[in-house]
């Protein structure tokens, strides 16, 4: 079955069986990618169907008005597709330019609360930036710290990852000092989020970049590093990098 051919604009998609369509919708597109690939199957209790994500997200966009609790429903899925396509649909309403702030907070009490769902590096970092990040900007962001002390390693990329939303507005402290809770992490997939995020940030003001460096190169881990100085000059790359 190809994908829906008309974009549904209404406040509710398809009434109530909204999730039970996009599921059996996504059920029937082709598998043609190793998903597998990308998720980090620590609790074994998911399900993969190898659709790619590039259908997924075109679903997930024909299905953009979907209410809440039918969002939720997909979250609850034990296919990580579908899982990605709940998280797609959280972001597309998100960037809504005419989201009211109560639907704001909704998704992002979504979120958090159905966190456990939200179980990979890739549903984080498509749905964290404008979900979370985007409702906590003009707000209190203590949160965050709470989400990068966690035990959960998700919980700890979403703190970082959100921040992301800042960046883009030239926000830049909390990316810094979130990366500073997070710098010595154990986790693989924390040192790429750290590395990443703190490079983004240093586009944005090079000087509190270095002034992270220069504090924190010699006993981060290499990736983060690596990551961190991707954008610098060769020669600072080399004077960095000699650092760990």
């Amino acid at each position: 079955m190809a994908i829906i051919k008309k974009t549904i604009k209404s406040g509710t998609v398809f009434g109530k069986l909204a999730a039970k369509q996009f599921l059996k919708q996504l059920m029937a597109l082709p598998p043609g990618e190793d998903n597998a690939r990308y998720f980090r199957d620590e609790d074994k209790k998911n399900k993969i169907l190898g659709v790619r994500m590039l259908n997924i997200f075109k679903l997930a966009k024909q299905f953009a008005q979907m209410d809440l609790d039918e969002i939720e429903k997909l979250l609850d899925s034990e296919y990580y597709e579908a899982r990605m396509g709940a998280v797609s649909i959280m972001d597309f309403q998100a960037r809504e330019k005419k989201i009211t702030a109560e639907k704001r907070k909704e998704l992002f009490d979504l979120y958090i609360n159905k966190h456990d769902r939200i179980n990979n590096w890739d549903l984080i970092d498509r749905s964290a930036p404008f979900v979370v990040g985007g409702y906590l900007f003009d707000k209190p962001r203590t949160i965050l710290y709470k989400l990068a002390k966690s035990k959960n390693v998700w919980e700890r990329r979403t703190a970082i990852v959100s921040t992301y939303f800042f960046i883009r507005q030239n926000d830049l402290d909390d990316t810094f000092k979130i990366a500073e809770l997070l710098v010595d992490d154990k986790h693989d997939l924390i040192h790429k989020a750290v590395g990443s995020w703190v490079r983004e940030a240093g586009k944005r003001d090079k000087l509190k970049l270095l002034g992270f460096l220069d504090k924190y190169a010699g006993v981060m881990p290499r990736v983060t590093l690596r990551y961190a100085v991707e954008k610098l000059n060769p020669k600072q790359k080399e004077f960095y990098m000699n650092l760990s």
